[in-house]
């Protein structure tokens, strides 16, 4: 039905019944029901002509889950759990129950046991009761046909068994406006020319303009809290003279995320538990041949001072594509181009760009996050060059007070944890860690054995949820950001305090996790 064809029916209606007292029971010549939202439209336009008047009536309606429709006509989890279950003292063993039903026996046989319907006898389940009245399914057969329940609390536990949810439905009461009549005078929305020429708009009945309406604003851009803290990351790398790495390849072959990094084929990072691999295209040989030979001998029989790793390094296992874990995969793809210009010459790099881990989702962990990493290379580079670097980035960042710690990565040694001192916690926490890259890694690449690069690596995403006060890191990126949060903030600036003083619970070493693989 048209929109001017459903205006004049309402009319009709209310030639005939004087008021519409709800338009829930509104109905079309054909008993078709009107969608509200539609019949709205109608009630609009015929409000602007002052030919209708109406109001809002807003009620809760429960409606049932896709669940509940299920149980509603096929009976509960726990009742088909309690008929599954033969009558007599023998009854039915556990596992059978579950592979004869499946997820509704493990949903099924708490709900049972609670309503004291079986019980154990040994490694069967067996029968309490004679037998049972599905409630559960009655009640949500009453939510279906009223769209309620007299029983709040069947409501509420319904409702967190996830088989019913509530939604309000604005109906409306319609009676009959100053200008009532059975017949809808097209107006005009414009005054043209031709109207003027020929003296037509004399007659013209137009539709009234809303002076008092406020304009759309137009929406101006704003950037992410993440962006903001990655400016002033940014900034800090190019004070110190370093270039950003091209980090847009977001896919990578396990040989440059791990071979290539003197990362062992059976180390645990590379299970798909920890790792997201491409299932098409799963492969690629798109990686220097020559190189791959070195890398191949370096695993399997050592060299330049290394016994290797003594096992069977297989180029199958390099091919396999990959969501990067780390953004060191570009660090070894630099270095690599790096040794093969016609004069070696020290380089700073730095990168700021998403990872990807296989990690389970929680206040604290996403599956992807953004990794911060500085690689110097130069000639003759040692410890105190890394630890001297080190002081001046944090010292940058307004963190003048740290400490390292040995540590242990398959691609740095020495490796080094950074620690600082945080006054809210009262203690010493991680906030970093670096290493220098061993020659394992750098001898192959085709640097020359005099030079040395060290790195050091954090999170983006913890010290903005420090920075920015965000407890849930879920709520700073994903699906459940909060625009109005990204709007109201402001730019960030680090100072001395970069952030708040925390409670015992809310660890700053959460803030800044260990960035190696």
């Amino acid at each position: 039905m048209s929109q001017e064809s459903l205006q004049l029916h309402v009319l009709k209606t209310l030639d005939t019944q004087g008021e519409i007292a709800d338009t829930q029971d509104f109905t079309l010549e054909d008993g078709a029901v009107v969608d509200q939202l539609v019949l709205l439209g109608a009630l609009n336009s015929l409000l602007s002509k002052e030919m209708v008047e109406y109001k809002s009536l807003d009620t809760e309606v429960w409606y049932l889950s896709e669940e509940g429709k299920e149980i509603a006509e096929t009976g509960s989890h726990e009742v088909t759990v309690f008929n599954a279950i033969p009558e007599g003292e023998e009854g039915i063993a556990i596992a059978e129950l579950q592979s004869k039903l499946g997820n509704v026996a493990k949903i099924g046989q708490g709900k049972a046991f609670k309503n004291k319907w079986i019980k154990k006898n040994g490694a069967n389940l067996v029968r309490s009761v004679e037998k049972v009245e599905d409630q559960t399914k009655d009640d949500l057969l009453v939510i279906k046909q009223t769209g309620t329940h007299s029983n709040a609390e069947v409501l509420k536990e319904l409702k967190r068994r996830k088989l019913c949810d509530k939604q309000k439905v604005t109906t409306y009461s319609v009676k009959k406006g100053a200008k009532f009549a059975l017949t809808i005078q097209k107006q005009a929305t414009e005054l043209t020319y031709e109207m003027m020429q020929s003296g037509e708009w004399r007659n013209q009945s137009f539709k009234k303009y809303n002076f008092d309406a406020v304009g759309i604003s137009p929406p101006g851009g704003h950037l992410h809290p993440l962006l903001k803290v990655r400016e002033e990351f940014r900034q800090i790398f190019f004070e110190m003279g370093f270039s950003e790495m091209p980090t847009n390849k977001f896919v990578e072959s396990s040989f440059w995320n791990f071979d290539a990094l003197f990362q062992p084929q059976q180390h645990p990072a590379r299970d798909m538990h920890d790792t997201f691999f491409l299932k098409d295209p799963a492969t690629t040989d798109s990686f220097p041949q020559e190189l791959l030979k070195k890398v191949k001998d370096i695993h399997t029989n050592g060299g330049h001072g290394s016994i290797g790793y003594g096992y069977d390094w297989k180029e199958e296992e390099a091919q396999k594509l990959l969501l990067r874990t780390h953004t060191t995969a570009v660090s070894s793809n630099m270095l690599y181009h790096l040794a093969n210009q016609p004069e070696f010459k020290p380089a700073k790099y730095f990168s700021i760009d998403r990872v990807f881990r296989n990690e389970t989702v929680d206040a604290t962990h996403l599956a992807e996050f953004h990794q911060v990493e500085g690689v110097v290379a130069d000639k003759n580079l040692t410890l105190g060059d890394l630890i001297g670097f080190l002081e001046e980035f944090f010292k940058k960042l307004g963190v003048k007070n740290i400490r390292f710690k040995p540590a242990f990565n398959p691609y740095t040694e020495p490796s080094m944890e950074i620690f600082s001192y945080h006054e809210g916690l009262g203690k010493w926490v991680e906030i970093g860690n670096s290493g220098m890259f061993r020659p394992e890694m750098l001898l192959p690449l085709g640097l020359d054995p005099d030079v040395r690069v060290i790195a050091w690596g954090l999170s983006l995403e913890r010290p903005t949820m420090i920075k920015y006060d965000i407890d849930n890191i879920r709520e700073l990126l994903g699906h459940k950001v909060d625009l109005t949060m990204i709007k109201n903030n402001p730019v960030c600036r680090l100072d001395k305090k970069m952030g708040r003083e925390l409670d015992g619970e809310d660890e700053l070493s959460e803030a800044v996790p260990n960035p190696i693989h």
